[in-house]
């Protein structure tokens, strides 16, 4: 335990030297340097996994787990991301999917950048809050098909 409270507090220096503003003039540290801080910290003794959960074409859903010397999950986090909804998921929806989660499952072990959500998250709100107002196509039944059945949350389906 004593090597995550050395993580944490790396992060909590890194937060007032490289915090970056957000809106509200808040600070974030970038998932990048929370890692590296992790890596200094924990060594390659702990591990950071990925996997894709969902990739229809149209969204990506991907799960993060940080696990602990004996292989047992100590952290996790998810992340969805809609391709081509601003400038990163054009073409790279997939990594910042996976930069969000990585950040989220570093989150769950107090390794945070200040925020629970990761700045593209929190950058993203407005943008995914108006497009659930005014979605440009109603969704259909297949794109809940890879959804487990506690998460569909479906509007405007059409046959």
């Amino acid at each position: 335990m004593s090597d995550l409270n050395k993580a944490m507090d790396l992060v909590a220096n890194l937060h007032k030297s490289h915090g970056v503003k957000q809106k509200g003039n808040k600070l974030y540290t970038m998932v990048v340097h929370r890692t590296e801080a992790f890596r200094r910290a924990l060594g390659t003794d702990f591990g950071i996994f990925t996997e894709i959960l969902v990739d229809d074409g149209k969204r990506v859903i991907l799960k993060a787990i940080i696990t602990d010397r004996d292989g047992r999950t100590i952290g996790s986090g998810h992340a969805e991301e809609i391709r081509g909804q601003g400038m990163v998921n054009n073409t790279s929806a997939i990594e910042n999917a996976e930069t969000s989660a990585i950040g989220r499952a570093l989150s769950s072990l107090g390794i945070s950048g200040g925020e629970y959500a990761s700045a593209n998250e929190l950058d993203a709100v407005e943008r995914k809050t108006q497009n659930l107002k005014q979605p440009d196509e109603p969704f259909t039944k297949e794109d809940f098909q890879n959804l487990p059945p506690n998460n569909l949350k479906p509007r405007d389906v059409t046959a």
